[in-house]
């Protein structure tokens, strides 16, 4: 099939390189024109490490122009940071056309930020947006056109925008990720399935210390210790309340069973955890106040649980204790500077037509 893969970092690559081993046409968009000629200097190709060695891919197209990769595209792949979907969503509204679907791994609830950009850019193509849990590789690049795959996804509980659109993309995206995905309902659905600002807030809150000390730190290996994990376990709570409060239906997908050695199957499969700090490529340097765990998951990503628990009636002391150290040691008022319903213009909406508007999307 025809895919675009938006960005250039982590994320992006894995997916370019991975879906051109699976053997799909790809076409990579990225804003940085240097890295781009870059990229067609060294033919267009990405090398990819996975378990079963290196595999040296062609990708169809690399490019600046937005247009140009997304032309034809069935599927359209943005597993961007959740601070720059706000940019790249203007920037691909105008070019999208009946039929595609925009897939937001995850996403943050970003799939109305999209549909929104789409409806102000004056675009009545049936286009519909989906997110889910997690990104779909566990992954890291090693250079600048080399990625190291650590770990596929197993399951991928998946939310679509309008909801009345889900067959169709369910279908096109289950073709780029066969049994791999599992339909949850509507966005806002896959949207609390997000497992970053359960994960991280935590790991990047109570290693502030050790992480501004030591050079590089592994957050998920020396990181992840016993009394973080109740944590974890006590904020991903709060999470499946929200889901319940608001009417969706289990699996939630609990953080837990991501380390669990039984039971339930997670997003992962069993032994991610283990083989994520085996792999040593999660020692790095953090730069506390703007590494994508405190600025996507915790600012954007917990502003957004908390905002969703508001709305479902929850107390979640956890994620507004979270967002309140954070702030603090960032200097700002993340629920003012973090993404709420009311910094996406739902804020005056009530669940009910919350749920229409999941469902039917936006107004043509």
């Amino acid at each position: 099939m025809r895919i675009a893969v938006l960005g250039g970092g982590n994320g992006s690559f894995a997916a370019a390189g991975d879906f051109a081993l699976q053997g799909h046409e790809v076409r990579l968009w990225r804003r940085d024109a240097c890295q781009v000629a870059a990229h067609h200097a060294a033919g267009s190709r990405i090398l990819l490490k996975d378990s079963n060695g290196q595999h040296d891919v062609q990708l169809k197209l690399v490019t600046t122009d937005i247009g140009d990769a997304v032309r034809e595209a069935e599927l359209i792949l943005c597993p961007a940071p959740a601070f720059a979907q706000a940019d790249i969503a203007k920037q691909l509204a105008p070019h999208l056309r009946d039929g595609q679907v925009v897939f937001l791994p995850p996403a943050t609830f970003g799939s109305v930020i999209f549909a929104s950009a789409v409806r102000d850019a004056g675009n009545r193509a049936k286009v519909s947006f989906a997110e889910t849990g997690t990104l779909p590789w566990l992954t890291r690049k090693h250079g600048p056109f080399e990625v190291a795959i650590t770990i596929r996804a197993k399951r991928l509980p998946v939310g679509v925008f309008p909801l009345r659109a889900a067959e169709h993309a369910i279908e096109v995206i289950g073709r780029a990720f066969p049994g791999v995905i599992e339909p949850c309902g509507d966005a806002l659905s896959g949207a609390l399935m997000n497992a970053g600002p359960i994960i991280h807030p935590p790991l990047i809150i109570m290693n502030a210390g050790p992480i501004e000390h030591f050079e590089r730190w592994d957050i998920h290996k020396e990181g992840t210790q016993s009394a973080i994990r109740r944590v974890t376990d006590a904020l991903d709570a709060e999470r499946v309340a929200v889901r319940e409060a608001l009417g969706y239906g289990a699996p939630h997908f609990p953080l837990a069973h991501h380390y669990a050695k039984e039971g339930e199957i997670w997003m992962y499969g069993r032994g991610s955890h283990d083989r994520l700090t085996d792999s040593g490529d999660w020692r790095e340097r953090i730069v506390l106040t703007e590494h994508r765990y405190m600025r996507e998951d915790l600012q954007l990503g917990l502003s957004f649980l908390a905002s969703a628990a508001e709305l479902a009636g929850v107390v979640a002391p956890l994620a507004r204790s979270f967002l309140a150290i954070g702030g603090a040691i960032c200097g700002e008022d993340f629920m003012q500077t973090g993404r709420t319903l009311e910094s996406l213009g739902l804020g005056g909406v009530d669940r009910n037509e919350l749920q229409h508007l999941l469902r039917e999307g936006f107004p043509a």
